[in-house]
C-alpha cells in the first residue's frame, strides 16, 4: 500500500510540476512530445503504481484500452507495427515491408539487411538510427497520426572491432497506450542513463543471434529491467531459437502459427511472454 501511495504521489508531482530531472536523458527538448513509457518508469524504481481508471494508460494517452496495435513479423529484424488509425511503422526497413507502403521508416546503421540507402520516395518518414553528419547522436521525436516515435542511440561495434558512438538506435513506438520498443543492432549492455531514456516498454523486439549482437542472457536481463511483458525474438541466423529459450527460462513461451497479431493494453499477458513467430 505503501508504495501504490508514493508512486501516486509521484505521479501527482510530475503532473504539477514535470518529470523528474536526475538525468539529463529523461529530459524531453523544448517542444517535444513527452513521452508516457518515459514519465511513469523513471520517477522512482520499484514502485507498483496505482491506475484509477481501467481504460486509461499513462499520462498522455486516456484512450480506451481496446484499441489494439498489430504487429506482423516480416523478415530478420523488420516488423510492421499497425497503429488502430492505420499508421504503419516498419522497423529496420532493409527496403521490404510485406505488401503495404508503410508511413514510418526505422533504420539501422549495421549492414544492408538493416537498411536501404534507396527507400521509396513515397515513404514520408525515414528515419535512421546514426547521425549521417557524424557530430553527435540522431534524435528523433515525431508524431504521425496517432503513433509516437522516438529513439535513444546506443554506440555499436565495426567490421573492425572498434565502438563507434552513438551507431545504433533503439527505437520506441508509442501507440494505444503501448510503448513498443526495437533494439536494433544493439552490442552492449544498457547503462542506467540508457533505461532512463528509454523508459518501461510493454513489448520488446530483441536480436537473438547471439554473436553479432548482445549475448542471449543479456537480451532477458534487458527485457526484465524494462518490465517487458511481450518479448519478440528476431535477428536470429542459423542457430536454434530454443538456444535463446532456454537463457530466459522463467519466461512464459508461446509459439504461434501466424506471423501477425493484436494486442492493446488489456491483452498484456500477466507474466513476461516470449512469442515466436512464424520465420524467426
Amino acid at each position: 500500500m505503501r508504495l501504490r501511495l508514493a508512486g501516486f504521489l509521484a505521479i501527482l508531482l510530475a503532473v504539477l510540476f514535470g518529470p523528474a530531472s536526475s538525468a539529463s536523458a529523461q529530459q524531453a527538448e523544448p517542444g517535444e512530445r513527452p513521452s508516457q513509457c518515459r514519465a511513469i518508469a523513471s520517477l522512482l524504481p520499484s514502485v507498483t503504481y496505482a491506475q484509477f481508471s481501467p481504460s486509461e494508460r499513462g499520462l498522455f494517452d486516456g484512450k480506451p484500452a481496446e484499441r489494439t496495435v498489430t504487429i506482423t513479423y516480416i523478415t530478420h529484424a523488420t516488423f510492421l507495427i499497425e497503429s488502430p488509425e492505420g499508421v504503419r511503422a516498419a522497423t529496420d526497413f532493409a527496403g521490404y515491408a510485406g505488401p503495404v507502403l508503410p508511413d514510418i521508416v526505422t533504420m539501422n546503421k549495421a549492414h544492408s539487411s538493416h537498411n536501404t540507402a534507396f527507400p521509396d520516395p513515397a515513404i514520408r518518414n525515414v528515419l535512421t538510427g546514426w547521425n549521417p553528419d557524424g557530430d553527435g547522436p540522431i534524435r528523433h521525436a515525431i508524431t504521425v497520426g496517432d503513433m509516437y516515435v522516438r529513439n535513444v542511440t546506443t554506440d555499436i561495434r565495426s567490421w573492425g572491432g572498434a565502438m563507434e558512438a552513438d551507431g545504433n538506435s533503439i527505437f520506441i513506438f508509442e501507440v494505444a497506450g503501448l510503448c513498443i520498443g526495437h533494439l536494433g543492432h544493439l552490442h552492449h549492455m544498457l547503462t542506467d542513463e540508457n533505461f532512463a531514456a528509454i523508459g518501461r516498454l510493454d513489448i520488446l523486439m530483441v536480436p537473438v543471434d547471439g554473436g553479432m549482437t548482445m549475448s542471449q542472457e543479456g537480451m532477458g536481463e534487458i527485457a526484465e529491467r524494462l518490465q517487458s511483458r511481450i518479448i519478440l525474438p528476431m535477428h536470429r541466423f542459423r542457430g536454434p531459437i530454443d538456444r535463446f529459450l532456454s537463457k530466459v527460462p522463467d519466461f512464459d513461451v508461446e509459439w504461434r502459427g501466424s506471423d501477425s497479431f493484436k494486442v492493446s493494453v488489456t491483452s498484456l499477458p500477466d507474466r513476461p511472454t516470449v512469442i515466436v513467430l512464424p520465420g524467426v
